[in-house]
C-alpha cells in the first residue's frame, strides 16, 4: 500500500507529476488517471484541476520532463563525440537504454502516444533529442569520410532500433544472463545501420 504524501505549498503540480510516474512503471498507460495520481499525492480528486486540464494534459507534463531528462543524459554520454564518435554512439545508446530501464513510468509517458507530442513542450523537448542523436549521426558519418546527406532518417532508424531493444529489455524479453545483452544487441544494430548509410553515401 502507498503512503499519501505531503506536499509543500507550491509543489502540488510536482507531487501530482511523481505519482503519475509510478503509476506508470507499475501498471502502464491504463492504470494512470487523474483521480488515482490525486489519491496518491495525498489530495482530493478535484485538486489536479488546479494544473492540469485533464488526464492528457498530464501525459504531455510527464513526456516533456521525460523528453528533457532523456536529452540530457544521451548528450552527456555524447560528450561532444569524444573520445571519437562510434565510441560516444556506443556510449550514447547505453544511456538511452539505462534511462529506459531506471524510468519506465517516464519512458511510457514519452512514448506511449504520439498524440501526446502535439504539446508544444513535449514536442519541443522531443525534437532536441533527436536534434542530439542526429548531430551523433552526422559526426560519424563525417569521421568515415561520407557526407552527411539523409542522416536526420539515419537517426530515425537508430532511434526505432533503441527503442525496439528497450521495450524488449523493460518487458525481459532480452536478459544479459539467459537470452541476449541488449547494450550488445543494440550496439551490433547500430553498427549495420551506419556501416550501410557510409556505403551508400560513398
Amino acid at each position: 500500500m502507498h503512503v499519501k504524501r505531503r506536499y509543500h505549498h507550491g509543489s502540488l503540480k510536482q507531487a501530482l507529476v511523481d505519482a503519475a510516474i509510478e503509476l506508470l512503471a507499475e501498471g502502464g498507460p491504463s492504470a494512470l488517471t487523474l483521480t488515482e495520481a490525486a489519491r496518491r499525492a495525498g489530495v482530493t480528486p478535484a485538486a489536479p484541476y488546479r494544473h492540469f486540464s485533464g488526464r492528457d494534459a498530464l501525459l504531455a507534463e510527464l513526456a516533456r520532463q521525460g523528453f528533457e531528462t532523456f536529452g540530457e543524459r544521451i548528450e552527456a554520454a555524447w560528450d561532444e563525440g569524444r573520445p571519437d564518435a562510434q565510441a560516444a554512439m556506443r556510449a550514447m545508446c547505453g544511456a538511452y537504454l539505462k534511462f529506459a530501464r531506471e524510468e519506465p513510468g517516464l519512458y511510457a509517458a514519452m512514448f506511449g502516444q504520439a498524440a501526446t507530442l502535439a504539446d508544444p513542450g513535449a514536442g519541443g523537448a522531443a525534437d532536441h533529442a533527436l536534434e542530439i542523436l542526429w548531430r551523433a549521426v552526422v559526426a560519424w558519418l563525417q569521421e568515415a569520410g561520407a557526407p552527411a546527406q539523409g542522416a536526420r532518417h539515419v537517426a530515425m532508424q537508430i532511434w526505432a532500433l533503441a527503442h525496439g531493444v528497450a521495450m524488449l529489455a523493460i518487458s525481459g524479453h532480452l536478459d544479459p544472463c539467459k537470452t541476449a545483452d541488449p547494450a550488445l544487441v543494440l550496439e551490433g544494430a547500430v553498427q549495420g545501420v551506419m556501416a550501410a548509410a557510409g556505403k551508400a553515401k560513398t
